[in-house]
């Protein structure tokens, strides 16, 4: 049995990974989305940790909804940069900022 400290643990890790990804990296928008999926991802084995650890499966119910909304905001998010990237021809974030007419 794994106790609760070591997934609270690996969810700060995955968290700090994902803070660390967002700030020090600005120039691709690419990994700054799949650093928002690493935040959702340590809020998801947050949530899955609690719920085996107190017996309640209100916490993995929330996750599917968690995993359906990220699955949305990937799919979004990369079709918007697919279409930045057919008339910029970057997805540099600076170059972006400028996304008047």
């Amino acid at each position: 049995m794994i106790p609760l400290s070591h997934y609270l643990i690996l969810a700060a890790i995955v968290f700090s990974i994902a803070i660390v990804g967002i700030f020090l990296n600005r120039k691709n928008v690419v990994i700054l989305l799949m650093a928002i999926e690493l935040l959702l991802l340590a809020v998801n084995i947050n949530f899955v940790s609690f719920s085996h650890y107190l017996q309640d499966l209100s916490g993995q119910v929330f996750v599917f909804f968690i995993l359906t909304v990220a699955a949305a905001e990937a799919a979004i998010g990369l079709a918007i940069l697919i279409v930045l990237f057919r008339n910029r021809r970057t997805i540099n974030v600076e170059d972006l900022n400028r996304l008047s007419g």
